[in-house]
Parts: structure tokens; C-alpha cells; sequence
């Protein structure tokens, strides 16, 4: 069959009358089953589900990974493990399950708080498919922007094609605050309304076509697929099973959560309670009612297939500073790894932790502005160390508030290193330089506008051969050694000399 791009050209609507109209003329299928007709769909009946967490546990593994939000973590491991416990035994039941109304939930917080990586950590530890998207990308017909149903074809390909894993994966939707309808004068936001209403539907149950209406590519491969084998394979994915989890920052929801308290406390006596505009605004998203998400611009419907919220709450300095402390801290060992890959070994002092933590807190963008801190204090080094010869060095107080003094010398004493090295490969003898002498060299260089390596070369330019008539195996080069080097030479010799004659 030959499809000419003329005449469909690349609008998905004439596609897809080209292609019913190419079905109704194929012939009879010749092989067996044809009479199955043209339409089959694939089963998607898969194993068990293979779990056996308990929420203590997985909130235990969520503890090692994330400071503070027990709140969350306590919600999260009880719902997640008790959906997918759920699922086994619902697996192992003759009888379908009924009343099978899923625990999606609902995550309320501000930006870098660790919404996406406590989801990223039970999808890893449960072992699950788990498909991460923007609620921002998605339109209401999804020729602009994306497809909600793309969400759950690419759970399937991190399934690798298995179906049935797929239908028991998670997907988490973050930015879900932006599609919240824009109530104004001119009515309701239609388009932000139908987003809602088709992310609703995956949520409670349907099936989704594998093969996406406007991928032209896979509906070709449809039409070559069905004229091989007489019969048009239909693979479906079933969201019934599918754990979905949402996330935004609702700025705002606060002060709607504060007008709905204070119309409360109208004509009655407070006493020693705070009022509610006196609360802190992350303690007012306590009290988040479904009341409060309707105002805010979501659906009923919506709101009813996401039963359970959880708070997260905006980081302090110390928590922060707990982040970097950790020996699991993502931040620190990601710049460890960093530098480990040009063979340098860096470790943190908890002084430059402190400072560091400081830093961050006064981006007011949570747990995110700690690697930007890190980065802005290390990107000088990272430049520069790898091609030098230090192969360790610890980040201090000096390296985060005066970096381009902690390099200089970082690079003075390797190349300091490096003389000594040359040195000891050349003559035979090791060399060592006291940190006094050290000290005294750097200095003496920096006020030369000389590296130091090269000055040594200059001062100590006889001692390869004067060591070696003292019969030296080793030496240290002294301050005095650096001050006057061939008078310190020539005692050395001396001295040898003296004693040769005893």
C-alpha cells in the first residue's frame, strides 16, 4: 500500500478518514482468525504485584533522604503502602473488587521543599514505573501543548512495553495549582476547566490508546501493521490501578484558607487563640478544606478523586543546614562525584556548611538554592584543579568567603608539590619543604609575580648536585634555605666533607 503525503498531508483529522477508508478496502484475511474481525485488544492481566512494605517501614527508608516534613512522609508511606498492598490482594481475589476508590493524593507546599524527590525515592524503593510530568504542558485538546494521556504512554515505555507493570506504576503531576480555572469577570477559564476534566478521567478509570491520535507516524505503522496480518491490533492501558500524585505551591491558598477562618471567628470570643490573621501562612494550609480548592478555581470532581493532602512545609536555615549535614545529602555527594571525576577528593568543613546553609536561606527557594550556593562557592575550582596536581583539598570557611585567595594558594602549593616531585624523579633524592619555608616562598613569589615552582627552580637550581655530593637521601628545604640557599649549600658540603675526614 503506498501512502501518499498529498493527499493526507500532516492534519491528524484527515489522517484518520484516510485511514478508515484504507481499512474498509483491504480484502478478506486470508490466515487463520480472520474472522475475529478487524479490532482485537490486547489483555493486560499481569502478574501479582510483588510488595511487601509496611508504611513504617518506607517512611523509615524516606528518613535517611529527607529532613523534617514527617507530616508528609507519615501520609504518603501509609497511602502508597496501602494502595499497592491493596492491589496484591485484589490480585489474589476470584471475585472483582468492589469499592475500589484510590488513595491520590494531594501535595500542598512551597517550591524546594522535596515534593518531586520524596516521590522520586518510594518509586525507586518500591520499584514501580514512575512517570514525572508538568500540569503546565497540557492543554484541554492537546494539539497545543500535551496530551494528558501521553502521561500514561510514557509510563508504559518506562515499563519497557510491559503493560501490566505500567498499570501499577505512578504518576506525579507537579504545577497541578497552575490549571486552577481563573475566575474573573468573564467568567470561568474554560481551557484550564478541560485539563481538569481530562485528568480527572485518567485518574478514577479508562483505558488509553497506546497509539496517540495525532502520532501520524504510529497510525501509518497501524495501516502497514493491519494490511500484514488482516487485523488492526488495539493495545489499551487501564488507569484503574494507576497511584497518581499531585503537586503545587498554591500561592494564595492561604489567604483564602484565612478569609473562610475569619468569617468563622466573626461574633464570637477568641480569648487566648490566635486569630487567624495572625497565623503563620504555613500553618493555615492545616486547615485546607475542599471548600478552599473549589474558591481557589478546581472542579468538584476533581478535587473528589484526589482524597488525601499532605502539608509540606518551607525549610528554615537549620533545616538547611540538616540537608547538607546529612551523610546522604544529594547536594554533597553530587559535588563529591563532581570532583571525583577528575580524580580529586574534596571533603566539607562544618563551618563552610554553616555558611553555605546561610546562603541558601536567603534565596527563600527551599532545599533548590542549596546547589546553587554550592556551585557559585566551587565553580572556580572546579575550573581550575583539574589541571593542576591537587588531588585533594577541603572546602573551609576561606574557600566559601575568599575564593580566589583558597585557589591561589591551593595551586601555589601544588605547584610547590610538583617541584618536589620533579625533583625527587630527577636526582634521586626526596625533597620536602618545611611550612615555614612553604610560607616564606609563596610569599616571595606572589611579590615576584612569579610562579613558585619557578622560583624554586631558581633558588635550589645546585642542589641536585650539591645533595648528591653530601651524600643526602633526603632533605628539607628550611627558611633559611630559602633566604640564602647556596651559603645553606655549601655548610651542607662542608659539613660532609668534615666529617669525612674524622
Amino acid at each position: 500500500m503506498e501512502i501518499r503525503s498529498e493527499k493526507i498531508g500532516l492534519d491528524p483529522e484527515k489522517l484518520r478518514q484516510f485511514l478508515e477508508q484504507q481499512m474498509k478496502n483491504q480484502p478478506p484475511p486470508q490466515q487463520a482468525g480472520a474472522a475475529d474481525g478487524n479490532a482485537s485488544t490486547t489483555p493486560s492481566e499481569g502478574p501479582p504485584i510483588e510488595f511487601d512494605l509496611i508504611p513504617e517501614e518506607l517512611e523509615a527508608y524516606l528518613d535517611q533522604f529527607v529532613i523534617r516534613q514527617s507530616e508528609a512522609k507519615a501520609v504518603l508511606s501509609t497511602k502508597i503502602c496501602t494502595h499497592f498492598n491493596r492491589l496484591k490482594l485484589e490480585a489474589n481475589e476470584d471475585e472483582e473488587a468492589i469499592g475500589n476508590i484510590k488513595n491520590n493524593v494531594l501535595l500542598i507546599g512551597p517550591t524546594g521543599v522535596g515534593k518531586t524527590y520524596l516521590i522520586k525515592l518510594i518509586a525507586r524503593k518500591i520499584g514501580v514505573p514512575f512517570v514525572k510530568g508538568d500540569a503546565t504542558k497540557f492543554s484541554e485538546t492537546g494539539y497545543v501543548g500535551g496530551d494528558v494521556e501521553d502521561l500514561v504512554r510514557e509510563l508504559v515505555r518506562e515499563a519497557d512495553g510491559d503493560i501490566a507493570r505500567a498499570e501499577h506504576g505512578i504518576i506525579y503531576i507537579d504545577e497541578i495549582d497552575k490549571i486552577a480555572s481563573t475566575r474573573g469577570l468573564n467568567g470561568p477559564d474554560v481551557s484550564r476547566s478541560g485539563v481538569q476534566r481530562n485528568l480527572l478521567k485518567l485518574m478514577e478509570e479508562t483505558e488509553v490508546d497506546l497509539k496517540s491520535p495525532q502520532d501520524i507516524a504510529s497510525q501509518m505503522e497501524a495501516v502497514m501493521q493491519m494490511q500484514q496480518s488482516g487485523k488492526m491490533e488495539r493495545k489499551k492501558v487501564n488507569t484503574r490501578d494507576i497511584l497518581f500524585i499531585v503537586s503545587g505551591a498554591f500561592a494564595g491558598l492561604d489567604e483564602i484558607i484565612a478569609r473562610r477562618l475569619n468569617k468563622g471567628a466573626i461574633g464570637f470570643q477568641l480569648g487566648e487563640e490566635r486569630a487567624p490573621s495572625d497565623i503563620e501562612p504555613q500553618q493555615l494550609y492545616r486547615n485546607v478544606r475542599t471548600e478552599d480548592l473549589l474558591e481557589y478555581g478546581f472542579e468538584s470532581e476533581f478535587i473528589g478523586r484526589l482524597p488525601v493532602i499532605a502539608i509540606l512545609h518551607e525549610l528554615a536555615k537549620e533545616d538547611l543546614l540538616s540537608i547538607l549535614r546529612s551523610p546522604k545529602s544529594s547536594v554533597i555527594l553530587s559535588k563529591k562525584r563532581d570532583f571525583r571525576a577528575y580524580g580529586i577528593d574534596i571533603d566539607f568543613s562544618d563551618r563552610a556548611l554553616e555558611i553555605l546553609a546561610a546562603r541558601a536561606n536567603e534565596e527563600k527557594t527551599g532545599a533548590r538554592s542549596l546547589v546553587g550556593a554550592v556551585e557559585r562557592a566551587l565553580l572556580p575550582f572546579e575550573k581550575k584543579l583539574p589541571s593542576s596536581a591537587v588531588r585533594r583539598f577541603t572546602v573551609n570557611e576561606g574557600v566559601i568567603t575568599d575564593p580566589q585567595t583558597e585557589l591561589l594558594k591551593l595551586l601555589s602549593t601544588s605547584s610547590l608539590g610538583n617541584f618536589c616531585q620533579e625533583f625527587s624523579q630527577k636526582n634521586g633524592i626526596i625533597l620536602h619543604i618545611a611550612p615555614d619555608a612553604e610560607a616564606l616562598i609563596l610569599q616571595t613569589a606572589a611579590a615576584q609575580k612569579s610562579e613558585p615552582s619557578q622560583l624554586c627552580e631558581t633558588l635550589f637550581a645546585d642542589y641536585g648536585h650539591g645533595l648528591k655530593l653530601a651524600e643526602l637521601a633526603e632533605y628539607t628545604i628550611t627558611v633559611e634555605a630559602v633566604r640564602d640557599p647556596q651559603e645553606v649549600l655549601n655548610q651542607l658540603i662542608r659539613a660532609f666533607y668534615n666529617r669525612a675526614k674524622e
